[in-house]
């Protein structure tokens, strides 16, 4: 009769020699290194490199029909502006063929009585917009108000009449009658969009690692019968699940390391919550999506299945889906909820709070309680799955 000790003794050193398999056959394969190092990092640099949404290189055509030193103080503005760059022309008729051939963002018309209706108070500026692309129109538009904003608060402080109407004023400072509202951006002070794209990042990569390698190695293992050899030997699927976990896991860590470094060396994106909650928060969901992974090879027991589902069923959603892309307030609400069943969802929300906000405890609290009820749930049914291929 095998005695309580030495059956634990037993579990420690066969889980050891299992683990210890797979690590050499993880450094041995390169091509799991490739993805689980290699696509992370260029991942980071398209990411924080070659992405962005912000528009920093607005064209905009100023058709000068007046030449008075208003309308020219005007044009001043808009080309010292570090986010225009302004081409200028004499009629509408020439600025409104460069807009018709999308060579330019924007188009400010100052008429040719600007002048005169400056001094009796109801001047007006045209501002035509290239709607082919609604959001950067939305900044264009933004950047030549906010412009235009500027002059009329350079003529007030030298205590000349105001009279331009050019659409709602944005800015940093807007100055009324007796009024003046400073402006700040919460969140993202820099107001950069790498600050938005480089956190959720760390979900991307997370995903990449934990579903779609795991799935892809377990499934190749199906594939050439290892498992099949693992079967007839003492071990237990607890100790099979854990091997392949561990592994993987260190290199979902790697990947989240990698992520934070750029994070703070390369992009200078600020963590204000704390780091432990975001260790936690990883860990958790790095756990959620291992499960996901053991699930797809043991449902496929096919490489190429396995990948193919595991780019549709995570990878892609959490992209598309978890708000890394499309705020889920602004999507219908059939997609809405269906955001609001994955769990990429919840841990992108814990990053980006994390990163930008600060340590919210009752939101901090919420995601990685769902995150942990995911990572049970999973995990629990991927070794039910193992069990039965062993009975």
């Amino acid at each position: 009769m095998t005695t309580p000790s030495r059956a634990h003794g037993g579990f420690w050193r066969r889980l050891w020699s299992l683990t210890r398999k797979e690590f050499r056959q993880l450094l041995r394969d390169r091509s799991n290194l490739l993805i689980g190092i290699g696509l992370p990092i260029v991942l980071i640099l398209i990411f924080g490199y070659g992405l962005s949404l912000d528009v920093n290189d607005a064209d905009v055509v100023v058709v000068m029909e007046d030449s008075s030193p208003p309308a020219y103080e005007i044009q001043a503005v808009l080309e010292h502006s570090p986010f225009i760059s302004t081409r200028t022309v004499r009629s509408l008729q020439e600025g409104r063929r460069i807009m018709d051939t999308q060579r330019a963002d924007a188009l400010l018309l100052i008429p040719s009585d600007f002048a005169r209706r400056l001094a009796a108070g109801n001047a007006q500026l045209q501002a035509l917009l290239q709607g082919s692309d609604p959001s950067r129109a939305l900044a264009v538009q933004a950047y030549v108000e906010g412009a235009v904003a500027t002059w009329m608060q350079k003529r007030q402080a030298r205590g000349e009449a105001l009279g331009t109407q050019a659409g709602s004023q944005a800015g940093s400072q807007t100055r009324g009658a007796n009024v003046v509202v400073v402006d700040r951006l919460w969140f993202n002070a820099a107001n950069d969009s790498t600050w938005y794209l480089v956190p959720g990042l760390i979900v991307l990569i997370m995903t990449l690692i934990g579903t779609f390698l795991t799935a892809l190695v377990m499934a190749r293992e199906w594939e050439r019968g290892t498992l099949e050899a693992l079967f007839v030997t003492p071990v237990r699927p607890v100790e099979i699940l854990i091997a392949k976990i561990i592994p993987y896991f260190g290199v979902g860590l790697l990947g989240l390391a990698l992520c934070l470094l750029a994070a703070r060396l390369l992009f200078d994106v600020p963590i204000h919550g704390s780091m432990l909650a975001l260790l936690v928060g990883s860990m958790l969901y790095m756990f959620v999506a291992l499960g996901i992974g053991l699930l797809i090879s043991a449902f496929t027991k096919n490489q190429f299945l396995a990948s193919q589902i595991a780019i549709l069923a995570s990878f892609l959603p959490a992209m598309m889906l978890s708000g890394f892309v499309f705020d889920l307030r602004n999507v219908p609400a059939a997609v809405n909820i269906i955001g609001h069943l994955l769990p990429a969802t919840y841990f992108m929300e814990l990053v980006k709070s994390l990163f930008l906000a600060g340590n919210y405890w009752p939101l901090i609290i919420k995601d990685c309680a769902i995150l942990a009820g995911y990572a049970v749930v999973l995990l629990g049914l991927a070794r039910i799955l193992t069990r039965k291929k062993l009975d």
